[in-house]
């Protein structure tokens, strides 16, 4: 075979040759390497997050037309793109040149917090807006449908797409005229008259117009390359891979029978996903992406036969087109199909995953092979021997040899047989969210009745995420072969099913008794689906559905919830200037929809920088008998490997060991690390470290183990109030009981990210890291260093999300990956993957509670006995104080007269668990709602009437003696009560329940007291360094980390009231220990009152200084004053100058 010279592509308009590529290599490494365009986010490596999303822009000679898709660079190998258009974020717009309006609005419409992942939001928005600009909501909410936020709660990025909507279902578009927020309809309450509050938070009016004819075209040069040279098959080696990219069905066929154990690649997302995170190695690679015969769309008069190198984005679109162009009765299961492909997944895999690979891989919850298969659907194979055709059945889906693909085979095309008019398919699958998700149980089912009889003729019934393959209920369909559709055939349907497809205890995916009601369930539905349909085509012949009955039938289909949204107005005597209350737009809101906010692992490379990975533990407790270096060492590329032997008497700090010593406390424990000349070097060496361990018993997991073995992390906590013992004896009713709560990632969008750069000179060190707390990885790289905290400096300009999760244990790997850049002398960089992030870090604690509660008939609760232990992990971390803060805030909104919570967190073989959003409050929240709903229902009270009765009224003491004054509180729940029409929507729900068998609605309120900061004053202290220049601008830092919430944003409004200048006189850059030293965690929602006040004390004191001068010359300009400031700074040697520092202790 010949091979192609060069990968010819273009980046952003740019031509990219490349005479040397390897085929291990995607797209987003060489787009953040090679082309340094680190807009495109690395977020999960898997295509699961959508932070990676580009726009592929491929040009068709035969149809003339250039098709634009989403993928996902992470996936992507650059040796698949030969003749394609990539298009970056930073391709779209910049701030150095214009911004797209996509970028404006989704910063304007406040749709970005940490940031992180809105470059990938911007490029699946714009990539709609190149194929339909003029979308609908539904088509906009489904291309979003593969990008995650962390941070917004996607509120305000739906926002945004509704401004590109020419019409949208709310009647806040006015089209009639008229609004509900207007007109107080609906039966709700209208909004108060005049200027106190507002529902909108940016002006539409003030956008830039989408304008189609103003993008980036597609190369003309490619179009040429496409159209009149002659295809050649493109051979590329690499290191440890071939790829090989035939042109012509021969080609193809030679390449298999050459390569039989080669997979075929279309989009990787199945082989791509297997090599990075399953182990799986192919030497040689066949990616047939340009052959025609594999992308064939034919009709005949039996069905449509589709090429196994579709996109499955192009197999929904040719099916939407079918079922509208065909007979309703001949097109049921390409509605089936239709239903699972809108949820297949997200926009980006459907558009690179192919309808070949997606068949032939096989996986246990695919959503198309029950339905191909249940369809009647038949695969047309080739290869040199000639062509073969085998039915797509559950033979071939649960592998059997006899009926699979031999090696040298290739899937072609696949035949998907019209339905007939008593011939009905349906789809089902249950996943934790509608798209984007694996199915926990999916299915596909189909039956064919008599003309008009009723008799079942033929039935198929597949299962999916059941097995470790696809299952099928063959034998009890089999003998349902002859039955009418009745219910006494639905009793013996269900019985047979569950003996057929029978669960054991253990089987993968756990949620076993749910998967047993779902298999059940998709048949209960599918009875009634058949017989809906078959009454109304005979109405006198079938038994019509119980009305409470049809809420079955209706799938859960996404839906808008439009809510009402009112701010609070500045005062009308506000300074224009002032924007303190204003909506301000984060001030990094247009960088982070450009791709240009610099995040940790964006910083350009450092001269001969060294790359940091980790090896970690692979058993939960167990002596380290050895650990064999030697071929990890002698890998090319490797540096050193620095274990706990290297740190020896600095290998602790606080509570936290660094590098595991002669035992190992958890599955992810930090063992050793390996520096290398590249990441890739890194991560092949890490994998060829040998350990050998010996398991150490016991072997502790959860609460109840802890509790078994006593291991406990020191003393109980305790928090006493009243009487409890007295109580007990006088209450009218008492319960007990128990409640678990499960843990929780972190899964903030920027992994844990760190470079370390010794500066040469004085053993000074600078480290770039994504931390909320400066201070501490400053000490921790000093206290290893041995050095004082003079020479390390830590800088943090922004973090891409951390909600508790970037404190203790980034100090840990900051301080190792510090020792290995001191040792060195050279930069080194450490980015965990995904993966390796959710081994090594731990989350929110679980919980487990006990509670005994006194209360009187009419609902009041006068006494609480509770036991509150969370799973701490295999160090104490931040999980003693996580019990204290929820012992101290587990009243809630409620005055327990009598009450005694004791606490404990257990130690466990698992990563240490830590702070997350809430810090033990939800956990502490969630077992008190409990009790008053167990409470409530004793007492046959609604729970909000229980709630009202035992709230703190007035002034009042908490348990822990502060005074509260809950006047406000009483205020908000009744106002909640009367504006949002409680009772009138309480009772329309128990309406719809009543009417409803299957499907329920549920309505609540719940107070909430939640105080913030964590009850320290050591904690409850800020800094801030406020300078201002001769040109009368201001430069402000302060001891706060931006990491989504916009306290840059708010210390530059607080600076630009104090100061008395416009915002954009003002400048913040990010914090550092440097200019303000000694910076406090941050967290508990004080950052920005604390940090605010810090600057607004520093720009009083300078404004006090400078009052002279402005009082001589009241019309003057900032710089003005300034300038004559400066003259005075000089001619007298005055020592009071323009900068200074502010303090807040609360």
């Amino acid at each position: 075979m010949a091979s192609a010279p060069e990968l010819i592509f273009y980046v952003n308009g740019r031509k990219v040759i490349e005479k040397n590529v390897n085929p291990e290599t995607m797209l987003l490494p060489y787009l953040r390497k090679n082309l340094r365009l680190t807009g495109t986010k690395y977020g999960c490596g898997g295509g699961g997050c959508g932070a990676c999303t580009v726009m592929i822009s491929q040009y068709d000679p035969i149809t003339k037309r250039i098709r634009h898709y989403p993928a996902n660079a992470c996936l992507t190998p650059i040796c698949s793109l030969y003749g394609a258009a990539i298009t970056t974020v930073e391709g779209i717009g910049s701030t150095k040149t214009r911004i797209h309006p996509v970028q404006e609005r989704i910063a304007k419409c406040h749709g970005t917090q940490c940031g992180f992942c809105t470059p990938g939001m911007v490029m699946s928005i714009y990539t709609l807006l190149r194929n339909h600009p003029e979308p609908t909501l539904d088509q906009l909410t489904e291309a979003l449908g593969g990008n995650l936020c962390r941070c917004t709660g996607y509120r305000p990025i739906i926002d945004t797409c509704k401004t590109f909507c020419k019409t949208f279902s709310c009647c806040q578009s006015k089209e009639n005229g008229t609004c509900c927020l207007d007109q107080g309809i609906n039966g709700l309450p209208e909004l108060e008259e005049g200027n106190k509050t507002n529902s909108k938070l940016f002006s539409e009016e003030e956008f830039l117009p989408l304008d189609p004819t103003q993008e980036l075209i597609f190369p003309p040069e490619l179009m040429i390359m496409a159209e009149k040279q002659p295809p050649k098959t493109r051979v590329f080696h690499g290191d440890r891979i071939i790829w090989i990219s035939p042109v012509t069905l021969k080609e193809l066929l030679e390449a298999k029978f050459k390569y039989p154990q080669a997979p075929i690649v279309m989009g990787n997302t199945s082989v791509g996903p297997e090599m990075k995170f399953k182990g799986v190695f192919h030497p040689v690679i066949i990616s047939p992406d340009r052959i025609k015969e594999l992308n064939i769309v034919n009709h005949s008069c039996n069905g449509l036969t589709l090429g196994a190198g579709l996109s499955l984005a192009q197999v929904k679109d040719i099916l939407a087109d079918m079922v509208q162009k065909l007979p309703e009765e001949n097109t049921k299961t390409y509605h089936a199909l239709l239903k699972h492909l809108r949820t297949l997944a997200g926009s980006q895999i459907r558009n690179m995953a192919s309808l070949g690979g997606h068949i032939v891989s096989r996986h246990l919850d695919s959503d198309l092979n029950p339905l191909l298969a249940v369809g009647n659907c038949t695969l047309n194979l080739l290869s040199e021997e000639g062509k073969r055709q085998i039915p797509l059945n559950e033979k071939f889906l649960s592998k059997d040899p006899s009926a699979d693909l031999k090696p040298q085979e290739i899937l072609i095309s696949v035949n998907i047989p019209y339905s007939s008019k008593w011939e009905f398919v349906s789809a089902f699958r249950q996943a934790q969210r509608q798209q984007n998700a694996l199915a926990i149980v999916n299915s596909g089912m189909r039956v064919l009745f008599g003309e008009g009889d009723g008799i079942i003729r033929e039935l198929s019934i597949l299962y999916g995420g059941v097995g470790p393959t696809i299952i099928s209920a063959k034998n009890s369909c089999q003998k349902l072969i002859g039955r009418p559709w009745s219910e006494e055939m639905l009793d013996t349907a269900c019985r047979l099913i569950l003996e057929e497809v029978s669960l054991p205890g253990s089987a993968p995916g756990g949620k076993v008794e749910f998967k047993r009601t779902l298999i059940i369930s998709f048949l209960f539905k599918f009875y009634l689906e058949v017989l809906q349909i078959l009454r109304r085509m005979d109405l006198g012949h079938y038994p019509s559905l119980a009305n409470n009955y049809e809420s079955a039938l209706e799938d859960l289909h996404s839906r808008y919830h439009w809510s009402t949204l009112q701010y609070q107005n500045v005062d009308p005597k506000q300074l224009p200037r002032d924007p303190i209350g204003r909506p301000i737009m984060h001030l990094s809101g247009i960088k982070h929809a450009t791709g240009e906010a610099i995040y940790c692992d964006d910083m350009p490379a450092v001269d001969r920088e060294l790359f940091l990975t980790f090896v970690t533990s692979s058993r939960a407790h167990a002596k380290i008998v050895s650990i064999d270096l030697s071929e990890a060492l002698s890998l090319p590329g490797v540096v050193d490997i620095v274990t706990a032997d290297h740190l020896q008497d600095v290998n602790s700090f606080s509570t936290e060991t660094l590098l595991a010593t002669d035992e190992v406390f958890c599955v992810g424990q930090l063992v050793c690390a390996v520096i290398a000349d590249t990441e890739i070097q890194a991560r092949r060496a890490a994998k060829q470290v040998k350990i050998v361990y010996q398991d150490v018993e016991p072997l502790i997991l959860t609460i109840e183990d802890a509790i078994r073995h006593n291991s406990f992390f020191k003393t109980e906590r305790k928090l006493e109030y009243g009487n409890i013992d007295k109580a007990f004896k006088v209450v009218d009713q008492i319960l007990e009981g128990e409640i678990h709560i499960g843990g929780q990632e972190h899964f903030y969008m920027e992994t844990q990210s760190m470079l370390v750069v010794p500066k040469g000179e004085d053993q000074e060190i600078d480290v770039y890291v994504s931390t909320q707390s400066p201070k501490y990885i400053q000490d921790v790289v000093a206290s290893v260093l041995k050095v004082p905290a003079n020479k390390v400096m830590c800088h943090v300009r922004r973090v891409g999300g951390a909600f508790g999760g970037k404190v203790l244990k980034t100090s840990t790997m900051a301080a190792i990956t510090a020792f290995a850049a001191s040792k060195h002398g050279r930069a080194v960089r450490c980015v965990l993957e995904r993966g390796e992030d959710m081994l090594i870090t731990g989350g929110r604690n679980p919980y487990f509670a006990k509670y005994k509660v006194g209360f009187m008939n009419d609902g009041r609760i006068l006494a609480l006995d509770m036991e509150h232990y969370n799973n701490g992990g295999s160090s104490l971390d931040e999980s003693l104080w996580v019990i204290e803060m929820g012992l101290l805030k587990m009243d809630n909104a409620y005055k327990f007269a009598n009450l005694r919570c004791r606490g404990w967190a257990c130690r466990t073989n698992l990563p240490s668990n830590t702070a997350l959003r809430g810090f033990g409050f939800p956990q502490a929240a969630l077992i008190t709602e409990s009790c008053i709903i167990e409470v409530a229902a004793k007492c046959g009270l609604s729970p909000e009437k229980v709630r009202m009765i035992n709230m703190y009224k007035e002034i009042d003491e908490t348990p822990y003696k502060q005074e509260i004054n809950a006047k406000n509180l009483s205020q908000c729940w009744k106002e909640c009560m009367a504006k949002s029409s409680f009772s009138m929507r309480r009772a329309a729900v128990e309406k719809f329940n009543a009417e409803n068998y299957w499907k329920k609605k549920g309505l609540a309120m719940v107070p909430l007291k939640y105080p913030v900061g964590v009850g320290s004053v050591a904690f409850s202290q800020a800094a801030a360094l406020v300078h201002i220049y001769l040109d009368g601008s201001a430069l402000v830092t302060h001891g706060g980390i931006e990491m989504g919430q916009g306290v840059h944003t708010k210390m530059i409004q607080v600076a630009s009231r104090e100061l008395r200048m416009p915002m954009s006189n003002v400048h913040l850059r990010g914090t550092s220990t440097e200019t303000v030293p000694n910076t406090n965690i941050s967290g508990g929602s004080v950052v920005a009152d604390l940090n605010g006040l810090a600057v607004k004390d520093a720009c009083q004191t300078l404004l006090k200084r400078l009052e002279p001068i402005i009082s001589k010359n009241p019309q003057g300009t900032w710089k003005d004053w300034v300038r004559i400031t400066g003259s005075l700074y000089f001619m007298l040697e005055k020592q009071e100058g323009v900068c200074e520092r502010g303090i807040c202790v609360n």
